[in-house]
């Protein structure tokens, strides 16, 4: 019986704390709560790389005790998951708002193009983008999480847009998914890779700037109706 109480007093204090899966994501309601655990792993994963970073260390970054970081977040997997996930969810609410349709499509594609190549060249995206990177053999899945598309994203909401401009005749596209992709790339050319593999520090705005411009130049010569020019 001794033997049995302590094992039960060795157990993590998760194992203590936590009901089962069910009840355990229903305990884990709380926004607020969940923002400050999501803020302070965010700050952990900021400093140091996915393994280096523990539990431990997001506890008392957060400020929150460990039973109460197992409430909400199975692992440290599914912590990183779903800073992820609000991360994207946070870009596309931004480009959406971009793609104004009462403006000219040039100021448009100028407000989408500036916003998302801004936040995919930034310090957190792509330290986020090095760490996927670095795991990606032992945890396939969290590489498939991040770089698998989702329903919305930067290439989905380009795309709606531009069949809006073509059902509007302002642009001649046959492939509105490919001439998305297309112009994302233009607008990232030189800049991307080389962040991704630290040939270069942050992106000066003016270059950002003069990326886009560029980009669209060749995509409205490539895909603007001739008649509306």
């Amino acid at each position: 019986m001794t033997s049995a109480k302590s094992a039960q007093q060795e157990k993590p204090l998760q194992h203590q704390e936590q009901q089962p899966s069910s009840g355990r994501r229903a305990a884990g309601e709380d926004p607020v709560k969940r923002e400050q655990i999501l803020e302070g792993a965010k700050r952990v994963f900021m400093r140091s790389n996915f393994d280096a970073a523990s539990m431990n260390d997001i506890t008392r970054e957060a400020g929150v005790s460990k039973g109460t970081l197992y409430v909400y977040f199975e692992n440290k997997e599914d912590l990183f998951e779903a800073l992820i996930a609000r991360e994207r969810s946070r870009i596309v609410s931004s480009i959406k708002q971009s793609l104004n349709d009462i403006e000219p499509i040039e100021e448009a594609l100028h407000d989408f193009a500036v916003t998302l190549v801004t936040s995919i060249t930034s310090d957190y995206t792509i330290r986020a983008m090095r760490t996927v990177l670095g795991v990606i053999d032992r945890m396939p899945r969290l590489a498939q999480r991040f770089f698998t598309a989702t329903p919305e994203n930067g290439y989905t909401v380009l795309k709606a847009y531009l069949e809006q401009q073509v059902a509007a005749g302002t642009l001649s596209i046959d492939d509105t998914e490919l001439a998305a992709k297309q112009f994302i790339e233009l607008c990232m050319a030189g800049l991307f890779k080389g962040r991704l593999f630290g040939m270069c520090d942050a992106v000066p705005a003016e270059v950002i700037e003069k990326n886009v411009a560029s980009a669209i130049r060749v995509f409205m010569a490539a895909y603007g109706r001739r008649d509306a020019r």
